[in-house]
């Protein structure tokens, strides 16, 4: 099988795909996405692959107007800065969702959406977006 074959593609992202992070085994400090080293306690302590929760609350929000090639053409959206129940704060696109839900302190849940189909091998790639509860 070649290196890029499609069959590979999901298994290489599992923070996309499973919404995967790390954890130190001494600590108890999660990350997302996963870290080589622990910022607070650097060598100290083992990290180990740890799925990060799947609700969390809105911390920060923007509508966007103007997309980045490749996400023009899906303007308006809105992305969010999430903060899961674990404290973790990723940064994501906010889904299924009206403008007057959208908002500092709303509730949201993790939804696995299509994220683009511009691979080269026609492959489609899909990741995490959150939508509001």
């Amino acid at each position: 099988m070649v290196q890029g074959s499609l069959p590979l593609h999901w298994r290489k992202y599992p923070e996309r795909y499973r919404l995967e992070g790390n954890a130190n085994e001494e600590t108890g400090a999660e990350f997302f996405p996963a870290r080589v080293v622990d910022p607070n306690a650097g060598r100290k302590g083992k990290l180990i692959a740890k799925a990060m929760p799947r609700e969390g609350k809105i911390v920060s929000w923007t509508k966007v107007f103007a997309g980045p090639q490749g996400f023009d053409k899906e303007t308006p959206y809105f992305l969010a800065i999430i903060e899961l129940s674990n404290k973790v704060r990723l940064l994501t696109q906010i889904v299924d969702s009206s403008d007057e839900q959208v908002k500092t302190g709303a509730k949201v849940k993790k939804m696995f959406r299509k994220i683009s189909d511009t691979h080269e091998e026609g492959a489609i790639a899909y990741g995490y977006k959150f939508k509001i509860v």
